[in-house]
């Protein structure tokens, strides 16, 4: 599998930066044609980015997404998930992040004009500010609205934390328990007075601190990001049958907050476990589905189609499979559903929850 070039932060390197996935030819090897073609999606969960090296996509802007929103599958439109994009790089610390909504949202201003189809690039941006500046941090929330021309609809947290080095933390190198902080959860509070919502980005043993955030501020929409983190490396590998087990229960007890929404994807990242970035092919939709249906079918059994949304998080999860087959492997876990269900996973929930 070919891996991304080292950036070098020459001009010569920057030149040499491609809009295509560093994996390519490894995802070509499985070609399939997207199931139920016209079902209607809205993609809650992708990023948008440059210079990104680490990725298999260091570019990710919207030529690029429209390539994955256009295979196959009816993409009405997106919701863009902050990732330290385009911060700016002078001003003060709390208000860098402006620069990722002012990015982004030109980008949705882009595909709103229709003049690169009918996709929906960032109709929704979910920004980053820092709730541990308490009260303070409403200035930046503000700003963050006013940018955005209607489309900030909150911020993700990343919470991310782990003491094993195998793991690796959130690149903000978030405290352990961070969400109970008192000044954590004041500026929370801020989130709720403009009707804004926090993505909560963890590791499922951290799932406890979001239930308990949940419940001391129950007028707080919180969306879970990625199934909470079910971890699969480092200590975890040897021990999944344990980890789902824990995970398992933390999601069910966090279903019974009212508050909290789940979105269900983002299980095909190296810390997850799978490895399927090692093997000679990509997995098929069908490979995918069985080996994490179990984490989708708790899911949904817990917090219902109403509380649940579909998600692909590319093109991070583009390191183990193709757009393509990220959705075909939702589609084969309900195939069995009815159309009513359907739509709330796939669109419906998604644009509730992100008032699109």
């Amino acid at each position: 599998m070919t891996t991304a070039p080292e950036f070098t932060g020459s001009d010569k390197e920057i030149s040499k930066m491609t809009d295509i996935a560093t994996n390519q030819e490894w995802l070509d090897q499985v070609q399939e044609e997207a199931l139920e073609p016209d079902l209607p999606i809205i993609d809650p969960h992708h990023h948008l980015w440059d210079f990104k090296v680490e990725r298999v996509n260091p570019r990710y802007f919207l030529d690029e997404i429209l390539v994955d929103t256009n295979a196959g599958h009816n993409i009405v439109s997106t919701v863009f998930i902050e990732c330290h994009a385009m911060f700016r790089e002078d001003g003060p610390e709390e208000l860098k992040p402006l620069g990722e909504t002012e990015f982004v949202n030109g980008i949705a201003a882009m595909s709103a004009s229709g003049l690169y189809g009918k996709t929906r690039v960032a109709a929704g941006i979910i920004g980053t500010a820092d709730l541990e500046l308490g009260e303070p941090v409403r200035d930046a929330l503000d700003q963050h609205i006013a940018l955005a021309g209607g489309r900030f609809k909150g911020i993700r947290v990343g919470a991310t934390w782990d003491p094993h080095p195998e793991v690796g933390n959130h690149r903000t190198e978030p405290v352990q328990h961070m969400l109970l902080g008192d000044k954590f959860r004041e500026g929370f509070a801020e989130l709720a007075k403009l009707d804004l919502s926090m993505e909560a980005w963890c590791y499922h043993p951290q799932i406890p601190d979001v239930i308990e955030l949940a419940r001391k501020n129950p007028n707080n929409r919180i969306v879970l990001d990625h199934f909470g983190g079910p971890l699969g490396v480092g200590p975890y590998a040897s021990r999944k049958d344990e980890v789902f087990e824990e995970w398992k229960k933390s999601i069910a007890e966090l279903a019974q907050c009212e508050n909290v929404v789940a979105k269900l994807g983002g299980l095909n990242m190296e810390v997850n476990g799978f490895e399927w970035h090692k093997k000679p092919k990509p997995p098929t939709s069908e490979e995918l589905c069985e080996a994490t249906r179990k984490y989708f079918e708790h899911t949904i059994e817990q917090f219902g189609v109403d509380r649940c949304l579909f998600e692909s998080n590319f093109p991070v999860d583009k390191v183990s499979c193709s757009y393509m087959v990220c959705w075909n492997s939702f589609k084969r876990l309900t195939a069995n559903y009815s159309a009513d269900e359907k739509a709330k996973l796939y669109h419906d929930t998604a644009k509730r929850v992100y008032k699109l």
